[in-house]
């Protein structure tokens, strides 16, 4: 996961993920103009594993943070980023499990797919926890991200997780001690999306009191 070489930066013509837009539009009488792109809509699971009293999470390596965290050089003509100079840890990153919403299936039933893929927990669909839902990249994309909660034991984990590999997925399963998860969430050293320290203050706020009662 952090052995990281060759990196060249060029333009997106086509993807499977993503579509750059342009919109024109009239705001109280004022031509607007906004760049977009379209994106799926995902779904993002906190799993709070009663048996050892951790929140698990993934690490895995983002290329667009360690785009954003490295810098650009220009080598005959091509713009690369030199992995000497930028180790791949500056685009190693913490967060909830999660998926995009790509198949014809309820959402709960994408959650549940993920959680066994990623982290090797078979949870049932009735332990699902629906969260809530926000808007992910207001000011780029605006996909609709669903939250979810799940509590696993040791027993209902059945494989390591880490991903597909077959998809080119290197994920980490990484469990946090509750006791640790709020300072490790506030660390700025810490690569980490908004929503999983969203999802640890939600934990604490509605989660963590029933839990702390019974150890």
């Amino acid at each position: 996961m952090d052995k990281i070489s060759d990196v060249i930066i060029s333009d997106c013509d086509k993807s499977r993920y993503i579509k750059p837009l342009r919109l024109t539009y009239q705001q109280n009488g004022i031509k607007k103009i906004w760049d977009a792109m379209t994106v799926h809509d995902s779904v993002v699971i906190l799993i709070y594993n009663v048996t050892r009293h951790v929140l698990v999470f993934v690490k895995q390596f983002r290329p667009a943070v360690y785009l954003c965290s490295s810098k650009v050089s220009e080598v005959d003509g091509q713009q690369v980023i030199n992995h000497e100079d930028n180790p791949a840890s500056l685009g190693l990153t913490y967060e909830l499990c999660a998926g995009i919403v790509d198949k014809d299936t309820s959402l709960e039933q994408i959650a549940q797919a993920e959680v066994l893929e990623e982290c090797g927990y078979k949870v049932p669909l009735d332990r699902l926890e629906r969260m809530c839902s926000c808007r992910a990249g207001v000011g780029t994309a605006g996909a609709l991200q669903t939250m979810y909660f799940a509590e696993v034991t040791d027993a209902m984990r059945v494989s390591k997780g880490g991903g597909i590999e077959e998809e080119g997925e290197m994920i980490d399963v990484v469990d946090i001690s509750v006791s640790e998860a709020m300072d490790f969430v506030m660390d700025d050293n810490v690569n980490k999306p908004v929503g999983m320290m969203f999802a640890v203050l939600w934990f604490f706020q509605n989660k963590n009191k029933h839990y702390s009662s019974k150890i």
